[in-house]
């Protein structure tokens, strides 16, 4: 939302048109350019002796107010003003009484006292003419674009421009194309809206309007957020914000309109902590009140994003309290659209509730809103789940209509009401139709982002069209189609990022970070204290993840997942992955309303076993066992319960399935959060080799990747192992020409360098998973830890990489079925095989399996080969078993 005075910029030059500095009409200018020093100087001009005469008086009281009232401070402001209008009729100027007038309707619109605004502005464009009544429509206009008056709007400034254009003042042209753009983006014109913010940009650079330079920048931001870029969005909402603490200002509108970008970003907990924080930062009775009631609708629609049913409605309501009593209805229609999602989503489908949905779904259609398309969608479902299919169609047959819009999430809406209309109608292609064509959407969407998080976040904009096919697919007990299905929303992140910015800042927050964490880890050891570190560190991590969630993706990338067996929304091909499979055995768990599916692909055939209810935490005894060896805990009955334990991983993953996995290797494709299963203890699989992929996709990928020509081996060495890496002198004999980095030589820098494109790579450090920000998961060198940020700067990861430190495997499942770790981030970057740690591991159990894994390797083997080699070789104790079954392989 705009400034309603002026409008919503960077330029150290004067205002080229206008009255000059020394002028008191100069401070009205100067007060949306560098609104400090407009305070300064107003004030000082109201304290001079002699006194001002009353019309100067009068400009330097407005001029105060403005800069006070986009403070929040409107009370103060209305005082101000009601002092310049007194001021300007003593000074007998009916136009300074008029301007003083439009400023004070702008004022009162803020405090939510819309009447009495509009009714101020109706007398003040009564009152004006010429020049002045361009100024004073284009502040009602504001006004009735912020109350969703947006025909009315437009009349207003279709005069303003021509009165304004008419006087040349480029000032207020650039003002009221500010508040055109604004509208056309509410009515959903992003190109016209981005042009007028463009326009609207470059005069007010030329005039040396700073602070509307910096707000033209914000309302780009809005630009690029409504045609799809978020990425471009956070990057100008960034700038803005800079420019806004530069010169000192506050723009109440830049946290709800960064709630907003963040939400359509898939962070959904972030979005909501902004909300809140600029709540409370409002003075409970002060500010302007329609931006209040704006961050508590954000805040609602980030606690609903997030799953926070309870806190969704309360903010929903009191929102809706504040919208009605501004006398805003289509701000009214969209936060009772919150409260029917709240209630839908918490399980409620009552009579009461379906009624109340075909009535906001009415009242936003007809106020022309974008939510419309969801309102309709949410009345259809609560419809057919009452079982009113003929209406609930109705709804749905409006809600499709968005598929024709042009940002892919709008579309996905309309393909979620597509495919539920052809399943209420029993068309069963239709549905696959639709829900193919929606994931499309979301991939498409995928593709604008350049960060690996963001990517695998807005995989949830996509779960209902995967849970429809999946259901589909089940119930016509089609193993290719189940596989087909799940393999078309699997690893959709894992996609070749682009090339990180050149980011002089970000790199030098990198080094910071790599340095704080350092003296944090010396602090620790040595029992000091570690607030202030772990503070700093907090806000570098912060700073360095929001100048990662700015990175673009590559336009028309398609399917970040898509690899040689699939296509963009395509079907996948499960001819030439059977065809590449040869002798080893696919298989792929697939969660389908929390029952299991275990399909096998190999031998010409792919089959579907129902296995039982989906798990979720069946891996963690076992997973702790482990660890539990891994740090000496082991006892006479160890060996016994790993067995027991492995048989009851078997039974409740793999069930019937068992019986289909033929003789040869084994590739796991299990979900997300199934991902780090100690899967060498089931004991069908104890004695092979096994393979764990995201994806088909991306296994036959790794599969498909070129080996490197040159044959170059680095080994690594960090600090603190309780070995000193002690098989590296030994694998270095094996590979006299390899690069050995240890010491001083191991750090960030020379390591990345000597990583780039090897043939393979040994590193022996202790490693850590981050799950709550699983890409500062990091290896940790001699100069601090080398974290999955770090491994963006990679032209291509090692083509093979064995990671000896503990937890070096672990991924944080994210969005619909993603999983985030180093190991993804690798192979997103060309390796094509990775070899790492699911949790703690033994140092010097490690070694012998280490050194046995590269006799395999020197031998011709591929990884899972060498691994089950590695195994077979150190077995004879408890702790070489769990030490072997701590790793597991990807890839090749």
């Amino acid at each position: 939302m705009a400034d309603m005075d002026h409008a919503r910029g960077r330029s150290g030059r004067a205002a080229t048109t206008g009255p000059g500095e020394s002028s008191p009409e100069h401070l009205l200018l100067l007060a949306l350019s560098r609104p400090q020093e407009a305070l300064t100087r107003a004030r000082a001009l109201l304290a001079a002796r002699p006194a001002p005469s009353a019309l100067d008086a009068s400009v330097a009281r407005q001029a105060v107010a403005v800069v006070l009232r986009d403070r929040g401070e409107v009370g103060t402001a209305l005082r101000e003003l009601r002092a310049a209008r007194r001021l300007a009729r003593a000074g007998g100027s009916a136009a300074r009484e008029a301007d003083v007038q439009a400023t004070m309707g702008a004022t009162l619109a803020w405090a939510g006292r819309t009447r009495e605004a509009l009714a101020a502005l109706d007398a003040a464009v009564a009152a004006s003419s010429g020049r002045l009544a361009g100024r004073v429509r284009m502040r009602r206009a504001a006004v009735l674009k912020t109350l969703g008056r947006y025909p009315e709007a437009v009349e207003d400034l279709s005069v303003a421009l021509v009165l304004l254009r008419r006087a040349d003042d480029e000032v207020w042209v650039a003002r009221t194309l500010t508040h055109r753009g604004e509208v056309y983006l509410a009515t959903g014109s992003a190109n016209r809206a981005g042009a007028d913010f463009a326009s609207a940009e470059q005069m007010f650079a030329a005039t040396g309007q700073e602070l509307e330079h910096a707000k033209a920048r914000h309302n780009l931001g809005l630009a690029a957020f409504a045609a799809g870029d978020v990425p471009g969005a956070l990057r100008y909402l960034a700038e803005a914000e800079t420019r806004y603490e530069e010169l000192g200002a506050v723009n109440p509108d830049l946290p709800i309109d960064r709630c907003a970008v963040l939400l359509a970003a898939g962070l959904a907990v972030e979005a909501k902590r902004e909300a809140e924080a600029a709540l409370a930062r409002m003075p409970p009775r002060a500010g302007p009140s329609h931006q209040r009631a704006e961050l508590l609708f954000g805040a609602a629609n980030a606690a609903l994003a997030a799953g926070d049913l309870v806190d969704a409605r309360e903010f929903a309501r009191r929102a809706n309290e504040l919208f009605g009593r501004q006398g805003r209805p289509l701000w009214q229609a969209r936060a009772e659209l919150i409260l029917v999602q709240a209630r839908f989503a918490a399980g409620e489908r009552s009579a009461r509730l379906g009624a109340l949905a075909v009535h906001v779904a009415d009242r936003l259609a007809r106020l022309r809103a974008e939510e419309a398309s969801r309102a309709h969608l949410v009345a259809g479902q609560l419809l057919l789940a009452r079982g009113r299919r003929a209406d609930a169609e109705a709804h749905l047959d409006v809600a499709a209509r968005a598929t024709r819009r042009r940002a892919p999430l709008t579309r996905c809406v309309g393909w979620l009401a597509r495919a539920l209309r052809a399943q209420a109608r029993g068309d069963r292609r239709a549905v696959l139709v639709a829900c193919a064509k929606g994931l499309a959407a979301v991939q498409e969407h995928q593709a604008t982002l350049g960060d690996s998080e963001l990517r695998a976040r807005a995989t949830a904009h996509g779960r209902d069209l995967a849970t429809i096919a999946l259901r589909e697919a089940e119930r016509r007990r089609d193993a290719r189609l189940l596989l087909d299905v799940s393999e078309r929303w699997r690893a959709t992140a894992i996609g070749r990022p682009p090339a990180p910015p050149d980011d002089p800042q970000l790199a030098a927050e990198l080094t910071a970070l790599r340095e704080i964490s350092r003296r944090l880890a010396a602090a620790r050891d040595a029992r000091s204290a570690t607030t202030l570190l772990d503070r700093e560190r907090r806000r570098l991590e912060d700073s360095v993840r929001a100048r990662s969630h700015r990175t673009s993706g590559v336009a028309g990338a398609g399917a970040l997942g898509s690899g040689p067996a699939g296509a963009p929304g395509g079907r996948f091909d499960v001819r030439a992955l059977l065809t590449r499979l040869g002798d080893t055995t696919l298989v792929e768990l697939v969660d389908v309303d929390g029952r299991f599916h275990a399909v096998t692909a190999g031998g010409g055939r792919v089959r579907d076993h129902l296995v039982g209810p989906a798990p979720e935490h069946v891996a963690d005894p076992a997973r702790a066992a482990l660890r539990r060896l891994a740090h000496g805990g082991g006892t006479p009955g160890t060996d016994e319960l790993l067995a027991r334990l492995g048989e009851h991983l078997q039974e409740v993953l793999l069930g019937p399935a068992v019986a289909d996995l033929g003789s040869g290797p084994v590739v796991l494709v299990p979900p997300s959060r199934l991902h780090a299963v100690p899967w060498a203890l089931l004991p069908a699989l104890a004695g092979r080799e096994v393979s764990v992929a995201p994806s088909a996709a991306v296994w036959l990928r790794a599969r498909a990747a070129p080996v490197p020509a040159e044959r170059r081996v680095v080994l690594v060495v960090g600090p603190a192992l309780g070995t000193g890496g002690a098989e590296v002198p030994q694998l270095h004999e094996r590979y006299p020409d390899a690069t050995v980095l240890s010491g001083a030589d191991a750090t960030v820098e020379r390591v990345l360098a000597a990583l780039d494109g090897a043939w393979l790579a040994h590193v022996a450090a202790h490693g850590r998973f981050r799950a709550d920000n699983p890409l500062f998961s990091a290896l940790h060198l001699d100069d601090g830890p080398l974290t999955v940020h770090d491994l963006r700067h990679l032209a291509r990861a090692p083509d093979r990489l064995i990671l000896s430190s503990c937890d070096s495997g672990v991924g944080a499942p994210l969005g619909a079925d993603e999983l985030l770790g180093m190991v993804t981030s690798l192979m997103s970057l060309g390796a094509a095989g990775v070899l790492a740690a699911i949790g703690p591991v033994h140092d010097e159990a490690t070694v012998p399996l280490m050194l046995a894994l590269h006799a395999a390797l020197g031998a011709g083997a591929e990884l899972p080969a060498a691994l089950l080699a590695a195994r077979r070789r150190t077995a004879g104790s408890t702790l070489a078993t769990a030490t072997g079954a701590s790793f597991l392989a990807t890839g090749r």
